[in-house]
């Protein structure tokens, strides 16, 4: 039995709210269970100075946990000499997975800058940002078609996030923070709307995990996802 009574293949409850920011270009609150996200997605008609003249654009990520997220109040990074190796490693993956659903020529020189900002936390807070920012994403893109900025929506697929692991030794869904830290083993999926793996983070915490547990923890990831997709659809 989950400590959360869950059956293994079932997700926290999930919400997206989009919109929720006023002045966010494309914004989503986005909940699994009780890790709380704030996503919103920026317009700016500039491009970083190495893609300039390149004909295309970029998008990108800022990710950051608020100080009383977690159970004790953290240091705010922004206070910090430099960002955590963690911050930086979230914040690459969220833009490669946003990334990989954008046509960056269809975009032109401007950039689509993300930001999400951890409210609470309890497990899963880079998984839940990427579903959450896709849904940021297609409403800022949305509003340059709308303002005439583009002339298409330069999307080619939807992307969302999940994380499956090996708790008491059976694979299961959506870890919150009391199977995640005693997990034998923890992976963290990204997945296109039509089943292409986009990154697959995947970590055994003491003995190795074999090659049939890992796909039993892609079967989840991908039902999982599909499920997503469909939530996805309906807030936007």
């Amino acid at each position: 039995m989950r400590p959360s009574g869950r059956a293994f293949n079932e997700m926290r409850s999930v919400t997206l709210e989009p919109g929720y920011a006023k002045h966010a270009e494309g914004s989503c609150l986005v909940k699994f269970g009780d890790t709380h996200v704030l996503c919103t997605a920026s317009w700016d008609e500039s491009t970083p100075p190495w893609l300039r003249g390149e004909g295309r654009g970029w998008v990108t990520a800022e990710y950051g946990m608020l100080p009383r997220s977690t159970h004790s109040r953290m240091r705010r990074e922004a206070k910090s000499i430099s960002q955590s190796g963690r911050t930086q490693e979230i914040q690459r993956l969220i833009g490669r997975s946003l990334r990989a659903v954008v046509d960056l020529k269809k975009l032109g020189e401007r950039q689509i800058m993300l930001d999400c900002d951890v409210i609470q936390a309890d497990g899963g807070t880079r998984t839940a940002s990427i579903t959450g920012a896709f849904v940021a994403l297609k409403q800022c893109l949305n509003w340059g078609v709308e303002q005439g900025i583009i002339k298409e929506l330069p999307l080619t697929d939807s992307v969302a996030a999940i994380s499956c692991g090996l708790v008491g030794g059976a694979p299961v869904c959506d870890l919150d923070y009391a199977e995640d830290s005693t997990a034998q083993a923890d992976a963290n999926f990204v997945l296109t709307g039509s089943g292409g793996i986009v990154e697959i983070q995947g970590t055994a915490e003491g003995d190795p995990f074999t090659e049939e547990q890992f796909m039993a923890l892609l079967t989840l990831a991908k039902n999982a996802c599909t499920d997503l997709k469909t939530i996805q659809a309906e807030a936007l």
